[in-house]
């Protein structure tokens, strides 16, 4: 399931009321390993009392309009190694103080100034983008037909995609890609991902995912962006050798981290995160599997709990 999407628009009251380590932003991060690599669930309680989080949007380019150059070599994009320390904020503006290599942050509210800036302090940046549902908050919403968009995902102002339609949304998510290329960012967060397993009002298949995720990598990759693959644990091992690293929510909480292994031993990072469990119920486990492990409240603002 997919958490952060909506949680755009407006702050929402989420957190934890188990007992945690204080999050880290600024300097408290930077006891982490800074090494880069070769390259859904019910809100929660507020976060620990004794918590001190810290904490800070540009006019997109025209979608779609930016050639294309020729890919790079599959061995010239950016793979994040195991165990690679990552911030992911998807609210604004983003907390540049956090001391890790890797920042996932939204790929419109955030302008290449901040891009910049965060390659400017030696970070690589993974670029937001809800590839699974339309938004109707979004620049680009009209793009979007009424007979591609299916049910709603249960996030305000967002519906399914019918990803049967390549040929509709294949400009639409180029636009989207073109636009985290020109702002600099390294890699794609393809988010809903996982949409044939819900009710989208559409008969979605495996396959029909399959297609769609490996067309949405296959644009990142020509844009030289590398892309991680969300959830969707069903097809890790079809989508393994078509995605640079994994982004999961939650897989300790139902107990099925195991299956994220695959990108652990090709030697790709799995950038994981609970909302709900303390850290002392996971991240022993997190550290054996090798995995980029922390808490964060479930709107992602810059709050964070390493493991």
């Amino acid at each position: 399931m997919t958490l952060a999407c909506a949680l755009l628009l407006a702050a929402c009251s989420s957190g934890h009321d188990e007992a945690g380590p204080t999050p880290t932003s600024s300097a408290a991060s930077s006891t982490e390993d800074s090494a880069t690599g070769s390259g859904s669930a019910a809100p929660s309680s507020p976060p620990p009392s004794s918590a001190t989080p810290s904490s800070a949007a540009s006019t997109p380019p025209k979608a779609g309009t930016t050639a294309v150059p020729p890919p790079p070599a599959a061995g010239a994009r950016w793979i994040p190694a195991p165990g690679t320390p990552w911030q992911w904020q998807l609210t604004t503006p983003v907390d540049q103080s956090v001391d890790v290599p890797v920042y996932d942050v939204d790929g419109v509210e955030v302008s290449a100034a901040d891009v910049q800036s965060l390659h400017a302090k030696g970070r690589k940046v993974i670029c937001y983008v809800n590839v699974g549902a339309s938004e109707d908050f979004r620049p680009d919403k009209n793009a979007f037909t009424p007979e591609v968009q299916g049910k709603s995902d249960r996030w305000p102002g967002e519906k399914w995609l019918d990803v049967r339609k390549l040929d509709q949304l294949r400009p639409i998510m180029a636009g989207r890609f073109d636009q985290c290329r020109g702002k600099g960012f390294d890699a794609i967060e393809a988010d809903q991902v996982d949409g044939y397993k819900s009710d989208t009002g559409f008969p979605l298949t495996d396959r029909d995912q399959l297609a769609y995720n490996r067309m949405l990598a296959g644009l990142a990759h020509e844009r030289g962006l590398s892309i991680g693959l969300k959830n969707d644990l069903d097809q890790v091992t079809d989508l393994l050798g078509d995605f640079e690293f994994a982004i999961n929510e939650q897989c300790a909480q139902y107990q099925e981290c195991d299956r994220l292994s695959p990108f652990i031993q090709a030697g790709k990072a799995v950038f994981h995160v609970e909302y709900e469990l303390s850290n002392d119920r996971f991240c022993a486990a997190s550290k054996a599997l090798r995995f980029s492990s922390m808490r964060k409240n479930l709107k992602l603002d810059a709050p964070r709990w390493p493991c």
